[in-house]
């Protein structure tokens, strides 16, 4: 079973709610026991920041997919064993393409999870009910790992409604610029924090999360793609490529892509691409293991 700790799959556009679609039912509506339904118009409370207090699970179906109202059946009656350690959450694609987009999926039934508002891709395809359960099993286990051990409030009980952490002061004009769209502004704000505090390892991430942000924002992955593989030789068309690669968490091939970058460049060039490389890192996070094994192996090209 492949599991890994939570993408870096940019969702930031789903947070702003859409307008519902004309005839759409009841958002949030639920489905029986700890299962709801989420459209776009709702899914930034039903599951972006339900999945900062408690695991969620993403079910992608389709009406036109035969074996979606079954499989869903079965996600449910497996969900509802774990009394509230993990909610699911449903998600009719054909009404709801924009999330379908978002997560990135070319076929239904696709099931992913939340931890914090990053997905963690589980499974595609109908699978057999003791892997359903092999897959909350592990999902419940990140969790933990990364301080989700919250329940989903009882069917029908209250929402208990969490305390708000009090933002840090040092990040209020960076926010403000992200919040406004105006991610210059928040990257500059940033890199006057990390020049105050070169050892800040939350003001390194931020900073390299939003220069990521805004070294992809309306890219064309296809396109990008296509030119990188026409010009093997052109950095900044694999610097880009690798970029989507980790915001689409496809880490392992941004990084292959690099270090086989850093392989065949010279001087200023692979300096660029290595930088590039532990900016990444950072990104996805100095615990992750895939890091780890890119370190050596980028030490092995550089020297």
């Amino acid at each position: 079973m492949s599991f890994s700790r939570p993408g870096a799959l940019d969702l930031s556009a789903l947070a702003r709610p859409a307008a519902p679609a004309s005839g759409a039912g009841q958002a949030g509506s639920p489905a029986g026991g700890w299962v709801v339904d989420a459209t776009e118009a709702d899914f930034q409370q039903v599951a972006l920041e339900a999945s900062l207090q408690h695991l969620v699970v993403l079910s992608l179906w389709s009406p036109r997919a035969r074996e979606s109202a079954d499989f869903n059946a079965r996600l449910a009656a497996a969900a509802n064993t774990y009394d509230g350690q993990l909610l699911l959450v449903q998600v009719d694609v054909d009404a709801n393409p924009g999330i379908g987009q978002a997560l990135g999926a070319q076929a239904v039934p696709l099931v992913v999870g939340l931890v914090k508002g990053q997905p963690v891709p589980l499974f595609q395809s109908a699978v057999p009910d003791e892997q359903i359960r092999g897959y909350f099993e592990e999902l419940i286990r990140l969790g933990a790992e990364h301080g989700v051990t919250g329940r989903a409030p009882a069917p029908g009980g209250a929402v208990e409604t969490p305390e708000e952490p009090e933002d840090d002061p040092r990040f209020a004009e960076a926010d403000a610029a992200f919040n406004a769209g105006d991610l210059d502004g928040a990257i500059a704000a940033y890199e006057r924090l990390a020049a105050q505090s070169p050892g800040d390892a939350e003001v390194a991430e931020r900073l390299a999360g939003v220069r990521l942000m805004a070294r992809t924002q309306g890219v064309d992955l296809q396109q990008a793609r296509a030119a990188a593989a026409d010009a093997p030789g052109d950095v900044d068309a694999q610097l880009l490529v690798a970029d989507l690669d980790v915001s689409g968490g496809h880490v392992d091939d941004a990084f292959d892509r690099l270090i086989q970058l850093v392989a065949r460049t010279v001087e200023s060039d692979r300096d660029r691409v290595r930088e590039r490389l532990l900016e990444l890192f950072v990104v996805v996070g100095s615990d992750d293991p895939r890091v780890a094994t890119a370190r050596r192996r980028l030490a092995t090209a550089l020297y």
